[in-house]
């Protein structure tokens, strides 16, 4: 999947994955990652989701990744932020109230942009990214991410042959796979959510489930 697709879904406003509420499950487990406060929170793959404001006032400083720029314009604007500008090597970026929001590729981050993390909001990120792109992301995301930093994660799981992607079927089995090299992981919930999502029924899914992980880096 290239960047193009992303950037192209922005411009034509086929943003179904766009959610104008604060995640249930954000709210739900967000205290069981036992973060100290004033804890810098990354969250890869960012489009203008709300999630960031309500970290935000959980007392966060907020660091996002973003390919599209409309999507980073339309974050502040829409929150009512004139943010400060300024252009980087490999990003542009753009602040406001401890909100920073790097627009630009999230494989050329280095340890050094994430220095001040210490922990992960992922719940657009993985699921966006097909089989062959998941293995580099995670790989990429432990790399850079400092010692002892925190991943909350939600996927979904279908059967992926019932419908095309994205969000992508990633089996809990798969991020056990994925990240058990690197991280404690441990399954926090396991929700059938068919029933309250018509759009998955309507693209012919039988079953749908989100699960929620709570990932402690090693």
């Amino acid at each position: 999947m290239k960047k193009d697709f992303w950037l192209e879904r922005w411009d034509r406003r086929e943003i179904g994955f766009h959610q104008n509420e604060i995640n249930p499950y954000l709210r739900q487990y967000w205290q069981e990652l036992h973060l100290n406060p004033g804890g810098e929170v990354f969250v890869p793959l960012c489009g203008k989701s709300t999630d960031m404001s309500w970290l935000r006032k959980q007392g966060h400083a907020v660091l996002g990744v973003e390919l599209s720029d409309i999507a980073v314009r339309e974050y502040f604007a829409e929150n009512g932020y004139v943010p400060h500008q300024e252009t980087k090597t490999n990003f542009s970026c753009c602040e406001a109230d401890y909100i920073r929001i790097l627009c630009g590729d999230f494989f050329d981050l280095s340890k050094n942009d994430l220095a001040k993390v210490s922990a992960v909001y992922d719940r657009a990120s993985l699921v966006a990214l097909p089989p062959d792109m998941r293995e580099r992301y995670v790989n990429h995301l432990v790399s850079i991410l400092p010692h002892a930093a925190k991943i909350l994660l939600i996927t979904f799981d279908y059967i992926q042959t019932e419908m095309s992607g994205p969000p992508f079927a990633v089996s809990a089995e798969e991020v056990t796979a994925l990240y058990s090299k690197h991280a404690e992981v441990r399954l926090l919930a396991e929700l059938d959510v068919l029933a309250q999502n018509p759009r998955f029924q309507e693209r012919g899914l039988s079953r749908i489930q989100e699960n929620i992980f709570l990932l402690t880096m090693s």
